[in-house]
């Protein structure tokens, strides 16, 4: 069994699939891993360290020449996967409702592509979970970008010459991203509080130090989507929402935003009117930017000003922590590989309930049943 590991080609993609540490792992199934010279470069993976690790490091096409699992932080184009083995697992973050044209062309050539973004959430999976570990440095690091473009302090400072103020920090959405902005405003000392449309969250922010805003008085709330993730508010949740943020909103000096459905576009939850009632020098972080946003006037990869107020929209967020990122997003890889080891075979070998869920193509066709209908 041949795993090739890529250097990714996207814009601005500092991650790599695999490090030293998992190459190891990888090695000890029985696995051979080839590496594409300067991979982990921008992870603080030199090559000498891959090769330390017992991988072969080499140009892609020697890298991918019989592969039998190609793995990725986002999905390789097609062209890039020239050599590979027939029926060959493409292991990545696919984007199949963003990339549908690459997905054929996936089908096209004969490989199966398992997009990890899908991964069910569901206990036995949260170890191979990429959206739940990337989201989490994406949480964090959304704290330090808005504090970064802030141009006062955090947390309340006493001196002879005064009191500052603890800043005013408002994240909507609670995943997990907006679990981790939560607890890293917390420790930077701000003053927080965080709404979702998921009622069971209330306990998770209280439980964080922060404030939970809610509405508390419309009946028909709709937002208990599956899988952990938010589903579409009623109509009259919606206008009650609008109004209490509207207020809350106002007074806050950050706002940062996390909403996301998926398979669809962010939700918008701020708008250009709310963001004129801000003071001038606050900011706000839309981290679903790259999914159409949550903030009206957001764009994506700059910082822009809007009624005084900057409105950060940073692509990739956790590629912004590489490092790290890419450690997690490797161990998330090798979870999932590891897991489904069959010693015999000397390979990995699905189960339907993992494999249905995020098998997108096999047998040179598109199999999975939202690509379908």
């Amino acid at each position: 069994m041949k795993i090739a590991v890529l250097k990714e080609a996207a814009d601005g993609e500092r991650r790599v699939a695999a490090t030293p540490e998992t190459v190891r792992k990888f090695i000890a199934l029985g696995a051979q891993v080839a590496v594409e010279r300067g991979a982990g470069d921008a992870a603080a993976c030199p090559d000498a360290a891959y090769a330390a690790a017992g991988a072969r490091v080499a140009e892609r096409s020697a890298v991918v020449a019989d592969a039998q699992i190609v793995l990725g932080v986002q999905g390789p184009e097609p062209a890039a996967l020239q050599g590979a083995a027939p029926g060959a697992w493409i292991v990545a973050a696919l984007d199949p409702f963003g990339h549908r044209d690459r997905v054929d062309a996936y089908a096209a050539a004969g490989v199966e592509a398992l997009a990890m973004e899908l991964m069910p959430r569901i206990t036995r999976a949260q170890a191979m979970d990429i959206l739940s570990s990337q989201s989490n440095l994406s949480g964090y690091k959304a704290v330090l970008d808005a504090a970064a473009e802030y141009d006062r302090a955090l947390p309340m400072m006493m001196t002879a010459a005064g009191t500052i103020s603890a800043a005013r920090v408002f994240v909507m959405g609670v995943g997990v991203a907006g679990l981790q902005a939560i607890a890293t405003a917390r420790r930077l000392g701000a003053q927080v509080s965080a709404t979702d449309v998921r009622a069971a969250t209330r306990e998770q922010i209280q439980s964080l130090g922060a404030k939970p805003i809610f509405v508390d008085a419309v009946e028909g709330i709709a937002g208990e989507g599956s899988g952990g993730y938010a589903g579409e508010m009623s109509d009259a949740y919606k206008a009650a929402q609008a109004e209490l943020v509207s207020a809350h909103i106002a007074k806050q000096d950050i706002v940062i935003t996390t909403a996301l459905i998926p398979g669809r576009p962010a939700p918008r939850l701020i708008s250009d009117v709310q963001i004129a009632t801000m003071r001038a020098g606050s900011v706000i972080v839309d981290l679903a930017v790259e999914q159409g946003g949550n903030v009206e006037g957001a764009v994506a990869g700059q910082v822009v000003d809007r009624h005084g107020v900057r409105l950060v929209g940073h692509r990739n967020v956790p590629s912004r922590l590489a490092a790290d990122a890419s450690a997690l997003f490797a161990r998330n890889l090798y979870n999932f590989l590891s897991t489904f080891w069959d010693k015999d075979a000397g390979r990995p070998v699905l189960d339907a309930e993992i494999g249905d869920a995020i098998r997108l193509t096999q047998g040179g066709r598109v199999v999975h049943p939202r690509l379908l209908s």
